[in-house]
Order: C-alpha cells, then structure tokens, then sequence
C-alpha cells in the first residue's frame, strides 16, 4: 500500500501523521512511504521508501501497489502551488487507471483559490474509493463540490496522550515565519511574550516545528532588533528530532504558545497548558474545537499589556480532559476506513 504524504521533510507535524498512519494499519498491510529523507523515515519507522520529490519514481512504486492512500495534512489545495495539486492529481488519475483503490484518509480541503484548481478537485474527488476529512470545513466545501463523506478530528488527536508535569515550566513558542506579520507586525506578540516571562519568571524556549522553516526565526527577529534584551537573555532554541522529543518538551512546559496546527495538537495531548495564534483557518478551527484561546493573525493585535493578559490566564491552566478526549473519540471515523480496505 503506497502512503504518500509530505513525510520526511523535516515537519514535525507530518512526522506525527504518518506515525498515527502506520499505528492503524491493519495487521498484513505492508506500507510503502513516500518520503524526501529516506534514510530517516527509513530508521524511525522500519518501512520501505520512494522518493516523493520524484513523480516518475513514486509512479513507478504505485505500479507495484495494491491501494494508494493520502494519508493526512491538506494535499488537495494551491496554496503551495498549482504544481503541488497537478502532483497529487496525477497520482490519483494513475491509480484509477490502474483499477486501484484511493483513500483520501483524515485529509484537509483547500484552500483552492483558483477556478481551476476547484474544477479539477470537483473532478478528482469521485476518484475516490473512501474519503475521511479532518474537519467540518474541508466536509463543506467536499459537499460544495459534489461529494458527501464523513468527517472527525485530525488524524494525530489519535496519538497516546501525556501526563503533563509542567507547573512553573518554561514558556514554549512554535511560530513561523508568516505573511501577518511582517517587520514591526512581531513587536506586540514579542513584547506581551517578554512581559509575560519577566512577571511570572520563565525561561522561553523556541521549539521550530518545520526545520526548514521555523529554525531561523528567533536569530532573523534578533537581527532585525526586535527582541529586547530581556527577553534574548531567557531564550533559547531547543530543536526536536521526533514528534516524541516535542512531547517530552511539551509536558513539561507551563505555556506553549502555538501557530502551527499540530504543535497545538500534540501540545495538548502532553497535557500542557496551550493558546494559538492562527494564521489559517484550520489553526481557528481546532483551538475553538479544544476550547483553548486563539487569537487571529489576520485581525488587529491586542495591545501588549492584554496579550499578555490572555497568556497569563492559561498559564499552568490544562486544556479540559472531556475535550481532549472528544478529539481523540473523533478519529474512529478515519480507523474504519483503513478497516474497510482490510475487509
């Protein structure tokens, strides 16, 4: 069975879904990973790989295949790029041209900002064999565009949960760079962080959840001259290796301040204290599911002093055990699918 997924590039957030992936595979279903760095999917998870960079290589591989299932994340959009949607659509118009089952397994829709990309999508979706999503959002506009299919919680709420043992622990930050903030755009989610550390005296560690994409941020703020002195002297970056590292982190943290989707998911699932800043609707989505503060990106800041006011309130205050757990419940759904196939 061919998973193909952005696995193996470095993001700690696809690492957890294709971990989620493989702990429901049924018994007998032998996984072949599409994967940019082979070598460490290959030693994490003890599976075969193809390279996903290489359309001709990962065609030749679903040649071999008996399913090919998009496992996780939000492939079917063009906000990465019109090329990355023809990719995915090649892959399943091979495969149906094969007689080849498609699972679109816990995937996210859109955004689709093209007309064209929406015409072609509203063509690919009746490929399907089995399709789950992972929110109400991607459900509705899948619906807009002709399908019906079932929806629950992003695949990596599926995951083992945590004990949290964070009171008093450091403050940690998984941001990225974003077209919302620009230059000074920073200046009051840098500051309230700074008030926030300096009252309740916390160190503030800088957890990059994409290592090609966040590593660099806290040095490139610095270089900018947009991070005091205050707050430079209680920082550090502490990289994570596997979405494991980034638990471990997490449980011990008294306030993780999330903009990527999944370091709000497996923050929560630590048992850590959280509060979001989205960028994108699917971060808005989850931190109002969760019943965590969320903040958008897109509107106008807070001032400081009552960002600040917003962090203090969770601060060593985790997220409610029945919503941690109505999230993890809401994965069933993506469970039967793979069941279905092994039927």
């Amino acid at each position: 069975m061919l998973l193909c997924g952005y696995y193996g590039e470095h993001n700690l957030g696809d690492d957890a879904l294709l971990e989620a992936l493989l702990g429901l595979l049924p018994a007998g279903m032998q996984p072949l990973v599409t994967a940019f760095d082979q070598e460490a999917v290959q030693q994490r998870h003890g599976v075969a790989t193809v390279q996903r960079r290489s359309l001709r290589a990962v065609l030749q591989a679903l040649r071999q295949s008996r399913a090919l299932v998009l496992g996780g994340g939000s492939l079917l959009q063009d906000s990465t790029s019109f090329r990355s949607l023809l990719y995915y659509a090649a892959l399943i118009t091979a495969a149906r041209l094969q007689g080849k089952p498609v699972l679109l397994w816990a995937q996210g829709l859109g955004p689709l900002r093209r007309r064209r990309s929406r015409t072609l999508v509203r063509l690919l979706l009746p490929m399907a064999s089995g399709i789950t999503w992972r929110d109400a959002s991607s459900a509705r506009l899948g619906r807009a565009l002709g399908v019906a299919a079932p929806h629950g919680s992003d695949a990596v709420w599926g995951l083992s949960r945590q004990h949290w043992l964070g009171r008093g622990g450091p403050l940690v930050v998984c941001w990225r760079p974003t077209a919302h903030l620009q230059g000074e755009a920073w200046c009051p989610y840098l500051d309230a962080l700074d008030l926030l550390a300096e009252r309740s005296n916390r160190e503030v560690i800088w957890l990059p959840f994409h290592q090609g994409q966040d590593s660099d941020l806290l040095a490139d703020l610095s270089a900018a001259g947009l991070v005091g002195e205050a707050l430079q002297r209680r920082s550090r970056v502490i990289k994570a290796q596997t979405p494991a590292e980034a638990m471990a982190l997490f449980r011990s943290a008294g306030l993780v301040v999330a903009m990527r989707l999944h370091a709000l998911i497996l923050a929560a699932l630590s048992g850590s204290p959280v509060s979001a800043l989205s960028y994108d609707p699917k971060v808005q989505a989850c931190a109002t599911e969760l019943g965590c503060t969320c903040l958008d990106l897109a509107d106008s800041p807070p001032s400081s002093s009552d960002l600040c006011s917003v962090w203090s309130d969770a601060l060593d205050h985790p997220p409610a055990l029945p919503a941690l757990q109505a999230m993890t419940d809401a994965t069933a759904v993506h469970r039967s699918l793979l069941e279905q196939m092994e039927a």
